[in-house]
């Protein structure tokens, strides 16, 4: 089930952060400098993060290209549990946290927020959350940095078509998924963090 989105902007020198229904889940709008040129903006910068509330060191930097209606996810790692600070260079999707804490008043909620190349929003993901995404456009590259390393033997799969969840994916045609997605868990029989 989606929580009730209550909205709040805090701005620091140069990005702004916006609450989500989740949280510790928040969107990141970053100040955008273009002229006939084209543009420039800061996609990270420890000491802003910090300051917005991200202190976590962040040791791998992933970048997925995926094609219209895939849908990746929902993934997260029960032990080596990973952050993601997510966005996208081109294209747009539809990314999706899913809290998986089972002390949070949220555990089972979900918050979906467009991404997008032109709008160059980031998604700041704490560990704790399910990640899936959906491509809306022809094409994405979405770039995603994480506080821990990939650690295939405890990633998880939760179902990215959970009939409880009732995630709309926001998709314009069939849904892509891989063979390994399709066999993802429920919440019900997903394992989860305390």
């Amino acid at each position: 089930m989606n929580a009730a989105r209550a909205l709040r902007v805090v701005t620091m020198n140069s990005i702004n952060k916006i609450s989500t229904s989740l949280a510790g889940v928040f969107i990141l709008e970053p100040r955008v400098f273009g002229d006939e040129r084209g543009f420039f903006f800061e996609s990270y910068n420890q000491r802003t993060m910090a300051e917005l509330g991200i202190t976590e060191q962040f040791v791998q930097d992933n970048h997925s290209c995926s094609g219209r209606n895939v849908v990746r996810g929902l993934h997260y790692q029960i032990e080596h549990a990973q952050g993601k600070l997510v966005r996208v260079a081109d294209g747009e999707i539809l990314d999706v946290a899913v809290d998986l804490r089972r002390s949070s008043p949220t555990f089972g909620c979900w918050e979906a927020v467009r991404l997008s190349g032109a709008n160059k929003r980031m998604l700041w993901i704490p560990v704790g959350f399910a990640h899936g995404f959906s491509v809306l456009s022809e094409k994405a590259h979405v770039l995603y940095k994480t506080t821990d390393f990939y650690a295939p033997e405890y990633e998880r799969t939760l179902a990215w078509n959970d009939p409880e969840l009732k995630i709309d994916w926001g998709l314009q045609g069939l849904p892509i998924v891989s063979e390994k997605d399709q066999r993802g868990t429920c919440l019900r029989d997903a394992e989860a963090f305390d």
